[in-house]
């Protein structure tokens, strides 16, 4: 009998959390949490990180696995992952993933993680390219070692073209050829049946929490958070000190901006990476198996 994955996902501010957590209880099942910001320990307030009495009523994993200043890529969500998958399954137990990182959901359906080793030097070399020249000139390098073209790039984001340009550099192959290679490579998790949930609420039910939840977050001491994570060096960490609820902090913390200009702000930029969410889970991922309206 084909086992089956079960993935829930949906816009920040849902509901994932606790409609995953039902799911889970009728499934006994356990948790891969698929949420890039829920890595890091010490986010706790600002992610609205499962709870302790929530982790112990299901058992959760992916979580508080790096030190907030020590980045958490999707390599090694990865291969976590799969050797997640496996320990709860050999277990007799089902698994459910959930949370609402668009590019790790995607990791369980398409190949996402290519086998390409890029050295330290060739990293240094972007770097540098980068910060001397900035994305004119990651792209002019980048068209160099590939006239063939670049392919499907997103030549407005610095981050992905300086990785296209590394991987060329390493593989010695110009973008559509490994962009061509890579979309050869065997889908991940074929072994598996996948059930994929998609939660789904009225927009401006949906504005109205993340409104009110990002208020909590302030009230629960979000602040004070951000000052401890500033010691332990979060700043040392971009993928950390950018999610949302933490740079506008950082901000405010900074002077940058006043105590009246953090909520809304916050409100503003969550609503923002909503937006930005459903645009992913249509464009990204399959169509789901169910969508599920919420109205409670």
């Amino acid at each position: 009998m084909t086992v089956t994955l079960h993935i829930i996902t949906g816009a920040t501010a849902v509901g994932k959390t606790h409609y995953a957590l039902d799911y889970c209880e009728a499934l006994d099942a356990e948790i891969i949490s698929c949420d890039a910001s829920l890595f890091y320990q010490g986010m706790d307030i600002g992610t609205a990180k499962p709870t302790k009495e929530e982790m112990a009523k299901v058992p959760h994993h992916c979580i508080d696995m790096n030190p907030v200043n020590e980045s958490f890529d999707i390599t090694q969500f990865d291969a976590l992952a799969r050797r997640t998958v496996e320990d709860i399954l050999s277990r007799g137990k089902s698994v459910v993933i959930t949370g609402g990182s668009g590019f790790y959901l995607k990791s369980f359906f398409e190949p996402v993680v290519d086998t390409i080793e890029v050295s330290d030097a060739i990293r240094a070399e972007s770097e540098s390219l980068f910060a001397n020249y900035g994305l004119r000139g990651l792209l002019d390098r980048l068209n160099a070692v590939s006239p063939e073209g670049l392919g499907n790039l997103d030549t407005l984001n610095p981050r992905r073209v300086q990785r296209a340009l590394e991987r060329c550099l390493s593989s010695k192959k110009s973008l559509p050829v490994l962009q061509k290679e890579f979309a050869e490579r065997p889908k991940p998790y074929a072994e598996y049946n996948k059930h994929f949930i998609l939660l789904e609420r009225d927009a401006e039910v949906l504005k109205d929490r993340v409104a009110r939840r990002a208020k909590v977050m302030l009230d629960s001491g979000l602040i004070e958070e951000v000052k401890d994570l500033l010691e332990k060096g979060i700043e040392e960490n971009p993928n950390a000190a950018n999610a949302i609820g933490y740079r506008e902090s950082i901000a405010f913390l900074k002077g940058e901006i006043t105590e009246d200009e953090l909520l809304p702000l916050i409100v503003k930029n969550t609503n923002g990476l909503v937006k930005k969410q459903k645009t992913w889970f249509r464009s990204q991922l399959p169509e789901p198996n169910e969508r599920i309206y919420l109205s409670s």
